[in-house]
């Protein structure tokens, strides 16, 4: 009988390579990419582009980027795309407030809530996200050829369209 020992090599341990931690890594190093990418583009005002570099934007700040509408969204809606409590998107528009990115304004539609919409600031911030995202979905084409880089996306695509209730539960 083989004698078991508590320590794997790291090659074969399930909990290193699980599929969950592989996403997660991934996820970290696209958003990181994203950032960097962010903080050394010349068209984002400089202000937003120091904090990029000096790591004080977050993969957190960008969901605000990801799920604030066109023309605005309540908090409550803003914080349910995002999958994040009210209490800590609040936190996140009160940062990208200061910082000039989004303002908080009446609703029209109900004077008691408030609406946060990107500023002039904010929508170059946006447009410089949608081209680091681009790159940075280039570089991950490159990187792994095109073939798996399509096969990574539908599959990502198929698994996370099983779920569609994930990021409506903070």
């Amino acid at each position: 009988m083989a004698k078991t020992t508590a320590h794997a090599s790291p090659a074969h341990d399930w909990r290193q390579l699980h599929l969950g931690r592989l996403l997660g890594h991934a996820m970290r190093r696209f958003d990181a990419r994203v950032l960097h990418l962010m903080a050394h583009n010349d068209e984002v005002p400089l202000a937003l582009s120091n904090l990029a570099a000096r790591a004080q934007v977050s993969a957190a700040h960008i969901h605000i980027t990801r799920h604030l509408g066109l023309h605005g969204s309540r908090l409550s809606e803003l914080a349910q795309a995002a999958g994040m409590t009210k209490q800590a998107m609040g936190d996140l528009v009160t940062q990208c407030e200061a910082w000039g990115l989004v303002t908080r304004a009446m609703d029209p539609s109900d004077a008691r809530a408030r609406r946060i919409a990107f500023t002039e600031t904010g929508l170059a911030w946006l447009r410089a996200f949608e081209r680091a995202v681009a790159q940075a979905e280039s570089e991950f084409r490159q990187e792994v050829g095109v073939e798996v880089a399509t096969v990574v996306s539908l599959g990502l695509e198929a698994y996370a369209g099983a779920y569609p209730d994930l990021e409506s539960n903070p």
